[in-house]
């Protein structure tokens, strides 16, 4: 019949909104491969204390080899990258792609009290840990009060 009416099913209608949305603005070709695009930026945390500056960034699925800390003109420098897993599978067979792939960057500009020689920089389950001693003329100091 060919006036019949379909029934509505809105998730289908998600799906397939979703499904071309994802293909406009989630995902690009490199290298013969299909990954998540966009700036990937990993997050972080930072946190000082009496003797330090911590900063924690998430890098879960790196190979700790794969990550650059460096330190130039008293910006901390994180870079790395995380390959796409599913080398193997086609486009098509994706229903969804959350997870960012590709190059990152991080910078942070330490302060004059950080001792830039003593920096120290750690990965534990998916997790790295730079910390940052401060120098001992920037640590703080009680000073005792006498009475006269």
């Amino acid at each position: 019949m060919a006036g019949m009416l379909e029934r509505w099913d809105p998730f289908r209608d998600l799906m397939s909104i979703q499904g071309e949305l994802n293909r406009l603005f989630g995902r690009t070709f490199a290298g013969g491969e299909t990954v998540a695009s966009g700036a990937w930026i990993p997050p972080m945390d930072v946190y000082e204390s009496n003797d330090k500056f911590v900063v924690a960034i998430e890098l879960p699925g790196i190979d700790p080899a794969e990550v650059d800390v460096s330190v130039e003109d008293s910006t901390l420098k994180i870079r790395g990258r995380r390959e796409f897993f599913y080398k193997d599978a086609a486009d098509e067979q994706f229903q969804r792609i959350e997870r960012r792939y590709g190059e990152f960057n991080r910078s942070l500009t330490l302060p004059s009290t950080a001792n830039l020689e003593k920096i120290e920089a750690r990965f534990d389950k998916g997790v790295l840990t730079v910390e940052v001693p401060k120098r001992e003329e920037s640590k703080p100091r009680r000073i005792s009060v006498k009475a006269t």
